[in-house]
C-alpha cells in the first residue's frame, strides 16, 4: 500500500506537467501555423499576380488571396483570403460576404493572432489594401466596441470604406463572446468628409 502511494504521489506532478505541455504546445502552434499559412498564401499571391489564377497555398486548400492588408507604419502584411469561416479564419483575415472589392470592405481576423495588432491602432494611422489592379489607402477615422448581439454590420454598396473587426476584449481566456472590435479607416481622399454608420439597431430594418 505504501508502495502504491508513493507511486500515485509521483504519477499526478508527472500527468500534470504532460498535459502542461501539450497545452503549450498547443498555444505555440497556432500562431506558427497562422504565420507559415501567411507565406504559403502570398506565395500563391504572387503567381495568380504572374497570370496564374489556378493557385492554391497549398493542394487541399478551400480559400484563395485576395488582397494584401498592410500597415507601413508598423511594418504589419497580411493576406486577405477568400471565405468567411471559422476554418479559413486560423489562416488570415478573410473578406466578409457581400464586400465588393474596392468598395465598402469588411474584413474579420482573430484578435489573438493576426488581427491582435487593433488594439494599437489610433486614429490617423494609414492602412494599404492592395486589390488585383488597384491599391488603395486608407486612415484610420473610428474606433468602437460594439454588441453584436444589440446591432448588426451594415455593407453598404458603392461606399468606400474599410473596416476591421474582431473579437473583443483582446485579453480574455475565452473565445466567442459578443463583443466586436471595431476600426473604421475612410479613403485619404475622403477623410475629412462625414464616414455614414454603418452599425444599426436589427428592428431598424
Amino acid at each position: 500500500m505504501t508502495r502504491t502511494r508513493h507511486w500515485f504521489s509521483a504519477a499526478v506532478p508527472v500527468t500534470a506537467a504532460f498535459f502542461s505541455l501539450l497545452f503549450l504546445l498547443h498555444a505555440v502552434w497556432i500562431p506558427v501555423k497562422a504565420e507559415l499559412a501567411q507565406w504559403l498564401i502570398e506565395r500563391s499571391w504572387e503567381k495568380t499576380q504572374a497570370g496564374d489564377d489556378n493557385t492554391q497555398p497549398w493542394p487541399w486548400a478551400d480559400t484563395r488571396a485576395l488582397g494584401v492588408l498592410s500597415v507601413p507604419g508598423r511594418g504589419i502584411r497580411q493576406m486577405i483570403l477568400e471565405g468567411n469561416s471559422g476554418r479559413n479564419l486560423a489562416f488570415g483575415p478573410v473578406l466578409m460576404d457581400g464586400g465588393a472589392a474596392g468598395e465598402d470592405l469588411v474584413l474579420n481576423g482573430h484578435r489573438d493572432t493576426h488581427f491582435s495588432f487593433l488594439r494599437d491602432l489610433r486614429k490617423g494611422e494609414l492602412l494599404r489594401v492592395e486589390l488585383p489592379g488597384r491599391t488603395r489607402l486608407f486612415e484610420v477615422t473610428q474606433i468602437d466596441i460594439v454588441n453584436s448581439r444589440r446591432t448588426e454590420l451594415v455593407i453598404e454598396p458603392g461606399v468606400q470604406r474599410l473596416s476591421l473587426v474582431t473579437c473583443y476584449p483582446f485579453d480574455t481566456p475565452v473565445a466567442g463572446g459578443p463583443q466586436r472590435y471595431v476600426v473604421t479607416a475612410l479613403p485619404v481622399e475622403r477623410v475629412e468628409s462625414r464616414a455614414s454608420s454603418r452599425w444599426r439597431s436589427p428592428s431598424s430594418g
